[in-house]
């Protein structure tokens, strides 16, 4: 006797194999922030596992790690990009927060051993807004912020 899959199970399946064929790294954002800084001639290492959150772009030198988030996937509260699935909410909402949980520790850990944090988002690199999201990261590099959110800003 055959098994017969629940449309829900089918749906379920088919999604699955559609989320693991995302791209975790070497993003078309995370390539562009990597060819930019190697531009300028600021030299890194990318997706270092010794360091929590596995940073995208590590600059030893200069102590400081970037992340590069999707908006989607970290819930970023200030975009379009970044919406909540009509199905399954419920679950959708507590993956977003603890992927948000989970960046938030991460950071502090690396604050704590020393690091400077920078978190760019996806959308800060679209058309409208990635000059100045690379200029501000330039500024950034050349003289860090004191303060602890070291995410650059968009104004």
């Amino acid at each position: 006797m055959t098994d017969q899959l629940s449309h829900s199970e089918i749906i379920s399946r088919d999604t699955s194999r559609m989320m693991s064929q995302m791209k975790r790294k070497n993003t078309k954002p995370e390539i562009l922030v990597r060819k930019f800084l190697f531009s300028l001639g600021y030299r890194y290492r990318i997706h270092v596992k010794a360091l929590p959150g596995t940073p995208d772009i590590v600059m030893p030198k200069h102590r400081v790690v970037i992340f590069i988030h999707g908006c989607f996937w970290h819930g970023h509260e200030q975009c379009t990009v970044s919406h909540i699935p009509k199905t399954r909410t419920d679950w959708w909402l507590a993956k977003f927060e603890r992927n948000q949980n989970r960046d938030k520790r991460d950071c502090a850990k690396l604050r704590q051993d020393g690091w400077d944090v920078v978190v760019i988002y996806e959308c800060e690199l679209r058309k409208k807004n990635i000059n100045n999201t690379l200029h501000n990261l330039t500024m950034y590099l050349k003289a860090p912020s004191p303060n602890d959110n070291n995410h650059i800003q968009i104004d």
